[in-house]
């Protein structure tokens, strides 16, 4: 393949490093991470092109796959960008280009973890009626806090960790805390003292940067809702990180290791 053509559907950074670690070893590969836009200031710079917005559906996508003559499509989207990675899919088979997914796994249980595994943001509300918690540190993003707005949750104080501030419906009862990872587990732990957290309220993200809140939860014997990873779609190939990316693009995983 002469110059060939990436596209990385990003967000997320092992999204970042794929580019940054395709830049350092195929300098000839023409790349394009394509951001939502949801985040008005990325955390880092990005290596290669960037396109922000939209595609508008998957049909929308696959013709923006053949006019900019894309010949890999790589969903490095956040584990719960479900509807992206079904656009991705759908316009990848209407293409027939190469596509797969860069899918950090989930955190691993430790048996010593008190975790109540929930299949949405409404069954993670419905679940904290019944566990009895009252102070809840919520970290599932901006995005769907209207589930945790009911009545039924009235009685709780909800911790809200975002990147950028949350709009309405929210719980009528919050304290916003705007802040970005990485975290570290002397941070999260006195940030669940100093608030009195006694429960905790999570996607199963997975990646080092934000998981040393489940350890300080475990440390502390507090309860962790986790919210369950959408079905990724059928068919798709996955990997699990920027070096087995790199293998599957056909180029040396060394870059991996060494890009910024």
């Amino acid at each position: 393949m002469s110059d060939p053509r990436v596209l990385i559907l990003g967000g997320t950074t092992e999204a970042r490093l794929l580019a940054d670690a395709l830049a350092a070893t195929a300098p000839h590969v023409r790349v394009t991470t394509s951001l939502a836009g949801r985040v008005a200031n990325p955390a880092a710079r990005l290596a290669g092109n960037v396109r922000v917005g939209g595609f508008g559906g998957p049909d929308a996508l696959a013709a923006w796959l053949r006019q900019q003559r894309i010949d890999v499509l790589v969903d490095a989207t956040h584990p719960f960008a479900a509807t992206i990675s079904a656009h991705a899919a759908r316009a990848a088979a209407a293409t027939g280009i190469d596509h797969f997914a860069l899918r950090r796994p989930g955190w691993p249980a430790d048996p010593r973890d008190r975790r109540h595994p929930a299949r949405s943001l409404a069954d993670a509300a419905a679940r904290l009626v019944v566990l009895g918690g009252r102070r809840v540190f919520l970290t599932t993003g901006r995005q769907g806090l209207a589930a945790f707005a009911g009545a039924e949750l009235d009685g709780l104080h909800f911790l809200v960790r975002t990147v950028e501030p949350p709009e309405p419906p929210l719980p009528r009862s919050i304290h916003i805390l705007l802040d970005r990872g990485p975290y570290t587990l002397e941070g999260e732990t006195a940030l669940l003292l100093e608030h009195r957290v006694d429960v905790l309220v999570t996607k199963d993200s997975g990646g080092p940067a934000t998981a040393a809140k489940l350890t300080a939860a475990r440390e502390l014997g507090l309860p962790v809702v986790m919210i369950e990873r959408p079905p990724a779609p059928d068919g798709v190939p996955e990997v699990p990180d920027v070096r087995a990316a790199l293998t599957r693009l056909g180029f040396s995983p060394a870059a991996a290791d060494t890009c910024p």
